[in-house]
């Protein structure tokens, strides 16, 4: 019989409230296509993101993030059709982690859509420096012309 652990993926040691800027990425369950879908793909014409009504409500809450904690910034994000893509900044050190962002971020989702749509945990990278972050930040804007490409899909 197979143990049920998950793998841990967190940097041990580090202190996920320090500043600093993070690549959060966070998948539906089952990758399960229900934030948006995505028209005109290719390289020959823009894409158009139609959000569904949970993928509204998932934007709703990413721009709160803004508001909800003054020493955090999201700055940029991209929702596609089974998951998400956010650059998150801690400007000043503060009592919440990006751990404990997100948690409360994807429970405030489930609660206004009345289920839960997440797969457990969520993907994160600390951005060391500005190559980097330049990098991510470009990865995340042609997410959307990217989607044909992607293997869940």
């Amino acid at each position: 019989m197979k143990a049920n652990y998950r793998k841990i993926i967190r940097l041990k040691e580090y202190d996920y409230s320090r500043i600093g800027y993070y690549f959060i990425t966070i998948c539906t369950h089952n990758r399960a296509p229900i934030l948006c879908n995505i028209i005109c793909r290719g390289e020959h014409c823009s894409p158009k993101i139609n959000l569904t009504k949970i993928g509204n409500v998932v934007k709703k809450y990413i721009c709160a993030i803004n508001e909800k904690y003054k020493n955090v910034i999201i700055d940029e994000y991209v929702i596609m059709p089974n998951h998400i893509h956010m650059i998150l900044a801690i400007q000043e050190a503060g009592e919440k982690s990006i751990i404990k962002i997100i948690q409360q971020f994807k429970g405030i989702v489930t609660k206004e859509v009345g289920c839960s749509i997440w797969q457990k945990s969520f993907y994160e990278h600390i951005i060391r420096n500005e190559k980097e972050y330049y990098m991510i930040k470009q990865y995340i804007q042609y997410n959307p012309i990217n989607w044909e490409k992607d293997k869940y899909y």
